[in-house]
């Protein structure tokens, strides 16, 4: 398995993909059932394939990503070979970005003294999913890149 499995609420959502997956080596739900039952291994087989299917296209389709921690937010947009980053930091110890009032005091203080920000660039040194998917394992989530976007266009005028 090259990812994670999804778990049994991203299975649900997925149901009629899944449905379609399994159609579409000619398994129907009656020889499902009895694969799950008598060959739980080859069950387990299916479920990670598929589960690595799923997760390569949205990984190939991802192009920016977030990451916020109490006092650091990372915003990455991700091109073909390699990830651009913004990196911001609150200096004032009691910030938590991780909650309304925190994300308020980021608007309010964005570019004075209170904030670091850092931008950087890093070439996908192993595949591109792989390297996105390690940053959602380490905690980021799929974005419309807006924040990413914004600030971004602040730091290049």
């Amino acid at each position: 398995m090259k990812y994670a499995r999804l778990t049994k609420e991203q299975f649900d959502e997925l149901h009629a993909e899944f449905a379609n997956f399994l159609a579409s080596q000619a398994i129907d739900k009656a020889e499902w059932d009895t694969i799950k039952v008598n060959k739980p291994e080859v069950a387990e087989q299916e479920l990670d394939v598929f589960s690595d299917l799923i997760w390569e296209g949205v990984l190939s389709r991802a192009e920016f990503l977030e990451h916020f921690s109490k006092s650091h937010i990372f915003l990455f947009q991700c091109f073909e070979n390699h990830v651009q980053s913004i990196v911001l930091k609150s200096l004032v110890p009691e910030t938590d970005f991780l909650t309304k009032e925190g994300l308020q005091w980021l608007s309010d203080n964005m570019f004075t003294e209170t904030i670091e920000m850092k931008v950087g660039k890093k070439v996908f040194t192993e595949d591109r999913n792989t390297s996105i998917f390690e940053l959602i394992q380490q905690g980021a989530f799929l974005s419309d890149g807006q924040l990413f976007t914004q600030i971004n266009t602040i730091i290049e005028s």
